[in-house]
């Protein structure tokens, strides 16, 4: 992986922290792009702490993010420590499992962001690597302050994962977007009140969906694209567009104008038979982007696991992100960082 993206600046971290800053980052290129998997980086590491190589898992079927580390070291090189967001995999899928791949490459200590609890899988991997005396660390054990904000990136960044491996249903992602005054109705002759900053946020969150629900009246009202415009999508991803629409007032023109844009549009009645159908479609995350009538059917029926409030003020837009599971929140709002990581 080219680190010029991901390796810009020096930080006040440890080497293992500025390690799990860089395997973070390289994760976050792909969220979006791994469903049924979850995104994952990985740093290694020499002896001295210095980066050798980054990785990440960048589709499902292709290499996991220690074997894609792996895979850029330098011809001869041998790795002393590997930094990974998620617990290595000492199973057998579409690929080889993770922690043979550090085992055979001789790496000696293997730090570890989130646990791998997938109820599938869940523990083997570091166990397999205590086995054959490799120095395992969970950032879960470590009371100093780097440690454990990076460990809250970490489970932020597999939380639609572990959702969707657990119920099989989609992580849904509310995103609303209102005035100072609360107002969900953006002025006349305008689809948005929200700052071009706030903008590429909502694009970011709509890059890493794997479909998107919507209401009729925000169509009707705003003839919305829904498309990712602000960042770069990947290429080839086609996403569900589902339109709640109980009085069939979305015509086909729309249907058609949102095919020729790369979505699979479909109306539905029920919301929660929706989120059923898309989970049956193996979407991991979705994110509804409607009005205020079908964001408060989604509060109402506890189907919200991550609500996201885009609100702009007369200086700022402020961002509020709250998750469903409480320990997923951080101690203060920190805007899009809650929700695309800290550092």
């Amino acid at each position: 992986m080219d680190l010029e993206p991901i390796v810009k600046t020096t930080s006040e971290f440890t080497p293992v922290g500025q390690a799990f800053r860089y395997a973070l980052k390289a994760a976050r290129l792909f969220e979006g792009a791994t469903a049924p998997n979850p995104p994952v980086g990985c740093a290694l590491l020499d002896a001295d702490g210095g980066i050798l190589s980054i990785g990440a898992h960048q589709a499902a079927g292709g290499p996991h993010a220690e074997r894609a580390a792996l895979a850029e070291l330098p011809p001869g090189v041998k790795p002393h420590t590997a930094v990974v967001t998620l617990e290595p995999c000492a199973h057998y899928g579409r690929t080889p499992p993770c922690v043979d791949g550090l085992i055979d490459a001789g790496v000696k200590e293997v730090w570890i962001g989130a646990k791998d609890s997938n109820p599938r899988v869940v523990g083997g991997g570091a166990g397999k690597l205590r086995e054959v005396g490799i120095e395992v660390h969970f950032l879960s054990d470590i009371q100093e302050r780097w440690a454990q904000d990076f460990d809250l990136d970490c489970q932020r960044l597999i939380a639609p994962f572990l959702h969707y491996a657990r119920t099989q249903m989609p992580f849904v992602t509310l995103k609303v977007a209102e005035d100072a005054q609360g107002s969900m109705i953006p002025p006349a002759g305008e689809k948005t009140f929200t700052r071009p900053s706030s903008l590429k946020f909502a694009h970011k969150l709509r890059r890493r969906a794997d479909a998107i629900i919507t209401g009729s009246g925000t169509v009707l009202a705003d003839d919305p694209h829904f498309t990712v415009r602000r960042v770069e999508d990947f290429e080839g991803k086609r996403r569900p567009l589902v339109i709640l629409d109980r009085r069939g007032r979305v015509d086909q023109t729309y249907l058609a104008a949102a095919r020729s844009r790369g979505f699979s549009p479909t109306i539905a009645t029920d919301l929660k038979a929706a989120l059923v159908a898309l989970g049956q479609r193996g979407c991991m995350e979705v994110l509804v982007e409607a009005g205020p009538s079908l964001a408060a059917a989604c509060r109402d029926q506890n189907l919200v696991q991550l609500d996201i409030t885009i609100q702009r003020q007369s200086d700022a837009d402020v961002i509020r992100a709250t998750y469903a599971e409480a320990a997923l929140n951080g101690k203060t709002y920190k805007g899009d960082a809650d929700v695309f990581g800290n550092h």
